[in-house]
């Protein structure tokens, strides 16, 4: 059995996971300060891709990434490098299917946050900065961590935008999602259903932790 597929499905996942984190993080504590209009319009806006199909926001990858696009065209002809078809490209879609979930997680976890505990930091003369990572993080780190777990699952299962921008080369950009379908159109119903069962795993297990977040945010609060 090849294991190409989940080595690859899991390096996209993480490195889309750890882009999403902090990209989530920043986009969600900067726009819960803004007013309501200004934040409803930038929530349209950031998590679209949520709602929309999967192949949409693969065309969309294409017509920025694209070989012929002018983005994708300045990558090829300066560094050399093509946007489209390689195993990375998966990423640039991961990343956008995966951070709405992080950022609307994050946004609650910050929105639910006491204020009163930043300003009497602020009175103790600490840094925003300090105050942070010192205090809102770790006030905030039960769904922070789940938002970064339904990311990653996410990411890691990813399928329609993934097969736009990225399509399926055995060994160089298949992932678990495109091969158990490419698996299934060849009749090789066995071999499906082995990565199937793979997948299943670690779904279960991501569930897992989502559930145990979820109880621990429930229990506890700041520490």
């Amino acid at each position: 059995m090849d294991w190409y597929p989940l080595w690859n499905s899991l390096r996209i996942a993480l490195i889309s996971c750890a882009a999403v984190f902090f990209l989530g993080i920043f986009a969600a504590y900067y726009i819960a300060k803004l007013p309501r209009t200004v934040k409803g319009v930038l929530d349209v806006l950031l998590t679209l891709p949520m709602v929309l199909p999967p192949t949409v926001v693969g065309y969309f990858l294409l017509l920025l990434f694209g070989a012929k696009r002018p983005l994708g065209l300045f990558f090829l002809e300066h560094f050399g490098v093509k946007l489209v078809m390689n195993w990375y490209s998966a990423i640039f879609a991961s990343i956008v299917v995966a951070f709405p979930l992080m950022y609307r997680t994050a946004r609650g976890a910050f929105e639910s946050f006491d204020e009163t505990l930043a300003w009497s930091a602020q009175t103790l003369g600490q840094s925003n900065t300090w105050i942070f990572w010192r205090v809102r993080m770790p006030c905030c780190r039960q769904g922070i961590l789940a938002g970064t777990v339904l990311a990653f699952a996410r990411a890691l299962g990813e399928y329609g935008a993934t097969s736009m921008i990225a399509g399926y080369t055995p060994g160089r950009t298949a992932t678990i999602a495109t091969t158990v379908y490419q698996l299934w159109r060849t009749n090789d119903e066995l071999g499906a259903m082995r990565w199937v069962l793979v997948d299943i795993v670690i779904s279960a297990v991501v569930l897992l932790a989502v559930n145990l977040l979820e109880k621990k945010q429930k229990a506890g609060g700041c520490p």
